[in-house]
């Protein structure tokens, strides 16, 4: 009996000491005393001093375990250590690390759709910086996320290390990507009004087709999805349902984790009509009179939130022009829910004055900075103007540089009445390979290739070379632009060109060379103002007149000197120079020969166009324009500047000279004094989804041209200024690989001696 009471009594012992730290504290040391030395062990990097000046324990202080626990977690937290451990060896403090080790580089293998440049700007881990396990997980979780965004959900990573010596380690990211998630299917319930293929073509996230692997918009991507339903929002507020709301958007992933279904739950409510319009100022100068007319909508249109918005820029913009640039003109809105009518009173108060602090400029890689600021309609220490922010949106558009361009204004962190535009760009390719397959009048079969570069070195300088390679002809052409010579808004250019076209039956009754080149200079009056002038210099030599040629070809055998200056004038106001939808472009240029050369004759050209929205997705063009030119000096003009109509001048027509004066017994071209022609255009998408760019096109093509030189009898040439036309369709694809235009032209009215191509192409690419 006493021995099994002393067993007891000892385990009972064993097990209160084993306790004993859990009730009087922490094992790594014991209160009371006073720290005399902290010593540090096991740190290879470190230095012991800067170990210590993270603890909240110093040498004088008391052992306590508060702070003992305190300086442990601070270790911890610096993310410098795998392991701490501390404990107390008479009245010095013993802390042992373990350091972390440091990376000597970061890999991914497996990374076939995302580049592994792309993913090291996401991860956080970079070479030299100290490993921890919480980083490791924090960027795989985030190469799940940048995966999962680009449309793969079934994609894994797998951290894996390799230890070095001194305590380094390669990690290494090993991805297996998996197949795209492809959204299958998009559905829609509570619409009534619209049915789901036109809701579909509103949003940007697409059903997956076989045709789209160009494109990610049918891979899920969340984002995309928020911004979906903004953009059915838009829809329907632009089409007067001004109570509509997306009450849900819901993604099924699929069991397999390879498909996506899109639901969006909406309602719709009813549809508005707009009742009374009214523009009230309170700027004591701002007549409202005066502004009404800048509404653009009327009593009784459907609601269009989009109208109200093109409403408020249209005041404000024209509050700006007579000089309020701080106005703040907002839409109050009143609905009468029983008659489905909205009131509109657009109210115009006089906004705080906001100036520029400064610009910032994002996601240029190539372009540089100044190339993107001397866009800019307005520049630090500016008052902030909405139109003159709108408008250098719109001329980065103009450039083609990019992608994309987003132009907004934030409020300063620094004072209350500043402001910073940001600017935020995608570049895409500037340089374009182009190729053209055809045939002209003079060359036969064609073959055309061409090389240009539209933003040299990031500069905005562009460059060109063109060559055409025939089948009795070839020519050669290379120029340069500055945009902004000597950094000033001056266009600056040279031109160099080599052409020569050989004599065949049909096609050409002479052999012509002609060497030369342009300089050209440019500058802008204003916004929408510009003038241009140049000087051509070129030698033509008109050689080998084929047997049985027109007499008055045979007259034009030899070599001609041409010396001429041109300027021309243009206005333009369209809304993009890339791809006009609204707006109008003129231009008028004269030019002189004679200044030095044997070629004495005065050109005058005029063209405008005009452009505006039938539709959303709809756009007429209207263009006419002409020609006329006179000889001086008792010197008639050379053939090959006279005037011809034909190709893109006159569609429908063979290229350079389907309509022109001919020889009577030759039917040799020998081209008019005068010219004019025209053409009405409609372009639409068709009947492929709209993010392929595909368009279609119907046309028709006017125009007319005069006699040749004076002297010549009338009676020895077919000649005839009677209207020509032309009726047609095409389509224009911005492919991937580049621009493809296809015309297919019938002549109307004709002579019949002109020269009918009904079929047209060009296509090339972009680099």
């Amino acid at each position: 009996m006493v021995r099994l009471f002393r067993s007891a009594f000892i385990a009972a012992a064993i097990a209160l000491l084993a306790l004993a730290p859990m009730i009087v504290g922490p094992a790594y040391a014991q209160e009371g005393g006073v720290v005399h030395d902290i010593v540090v062990q096991g740190n290879q990097r470190i230095e012991a001093d800067t170990i210590r000046s993270y603890m909240a324990l110093n040498p004088g202080d008391s052992f306590d375990d508060a702070k003992l626990d305190k300086s442990l977690k601070a270790l911890f937290a610096t993310g410098l250590f795998a392991d701490v451990t501390m404990h107390r060896e008479g009245d010095t403090l013993m802390v042992r690390v373990v350091e972390n080790p440091i990376i000597n580089r970061v890999a991914f293998e497996g990374n076939h759709h995302m580049k592994s440049e792309d993913l090291n700007k996401e991860v956080q881990l970079k070479p030299r910086t100290v490993y921890t396990r919480t980083k490791v997980q924090s960027d795989v979780k985030r190469i799940l996320e940048v995966y999962r965004r680009s449309g793969r959900f079934a994609v894994t990573v797998d951290p894996k290390i390799i230890q070095l010596e001194q305590n380094r380690v390669d990690l290494v990211f090993e991805i297996h990507e998996g197949d795209p998630t492809y959204v299958t299917r998009i559905d829609f319930i509570g619409n009534k009004k619209y049915d789901d293929n036109a809701l579909r073509e509103t949003l940007q996230t697409k059903e997956e087709r076989w045709y789209r692997f160009f494109s990610s918009d049918d891979t899920y991507d969340p984002d995309r999805v928020n911004y979906d339903r903004e953009l059915l929002r838009r829809f329907y507020l632009k089409n007067g349902y001004a109570d509509f709301r997306v009450v849900s958007s819901v993604a099924e992933l699929t069991p397999d984790r390879k498909k996506f279904f899109l639901t969006f739950t909406l309602e719709e409510g009813e549809r508005y009509k707009v009742g009374s319009i009214k523009v009230k100022s309170d700027i004591p100068d701002l007549k409202t009179a005066i502004l009404e007319k800048e509404v653009t909508f009327e009593k009784g249109d459907w609601y269009n939130a989009d109208a109200v918005e093109k409403t408020v820029q249209a005041l404000t913009d024209a509050a700006g022009n007579k000089g309020y640039a701080f106005v703040d003109v907002r839409p109050e809105l009143v609905r009468h829910r029983d008659s489905h009518i909205i009131d509109i009173t657009f109210n115009i108060q006089q906004g705080p004055r906001v100036f520029v602090e400064r610009i910032d400029i994002t996601g240029n890689v190539r372009t540089l900075d100044k190339v993107i600021r001397r866009e800019m309609r307005l520049v630090e220490g500016d008052a902030f103007n909405t139109a003159k922010l709108r408008r250098s949106e719109q001329r980065l558009k103009d450039l083609d540089f990019f992608d994309k361009v987003n132009v907004t204004n934030v409020a300063s962190e620094t004072a209350p009445d500043r402001t910073v535009i940001k600017v935020d760009v995608k570049e895409k390719s500037t340089g374009q390979l182009s190729f053209g397959v055809g045939w002209s009048s003079t060359l036969g079969p064609l073959l055309q290739v061409g090389a240009s570069e539209n933003n040299v070195l990031g500069t905005g300088q562009m460059v060109s070379i063109q060559g055409q390679l025939a089948l009795k002809g070839t020519s050669i052409s290379a120029g340069y632009t500055d945009p902004y010579f000597l950094d000033r808004q001056l266009i600056a250019g040279v031109d160099l060109f080599d052409t020569t076209t050989y004599a065949l039956q049909d096609i050409s009754a002479f052999d012509e060379t002609t060497v030369g080149g342009d300089l050209r200079l440019g500058y802008y009056f204003n916004e929408y103002l510009r003038q241009d002038w140049r000087y051509t210099a070129s030698v033509t030599q008109v050689s080998n007149v084929m047997v049985g040629s027109s007499l008055y070809i045979l007259d034009q055998q030899g070599t001609t000197t041409l010396s001429m200056i041109g300027h021309t004038l243009t206005w333009d106001h369209r809304d993009s120079k890339v791809d006009p939808t609204r707006g109008f472009v003129m231009s008028y240029g004269n030019d002189l020969a004679g200044l030095g050369g044997d070629q004495n004759f005065v050109r005058t050209n005029v063209r405008a166009s005009q452009y505006f929205p039938v539709t959303d997705d709809m756009v007429a063009h209207f263009g006419i324009g002409g020609g006329y030119m006179n000889p001086w000096g008792g010197k008639s003009v050379n053939i090959t500047q006279r005037y011809y109509l034909g190709g893109d001048t006159l569609r429908g027509f063979r290229d350079f000279d389907g309509v022109s004066p001919r020889d009577l017994t030759t039917l040799d071209a020998l081209g008019g004094m005068w010219e004019y022609n025209g053409t009405a255009e409609l372009t639409f998408p068709v009947g492929f989804p709209k993010e392929m760019g595909v368009k279609g096109k119907l046309f028709t093509d006017f125009g007319s041209i005069g006699p040749v030189n004076s002297g010549v009898p009338t009676d020895s040439v077919l000649q005839s200024s009677s209207l020509r036309l032309s009726v047609g369709t095409g389509i224009v694809w911005k492919s991937p690989m580049g621009p493809i235009d296809i015309d297919f032209g019938i002549p109307i009215l004709k002579q019949s001696y002109d020269q009918d191509q009904i079929f047209r192409l060009n296509f090339g690419t972009r680099f």
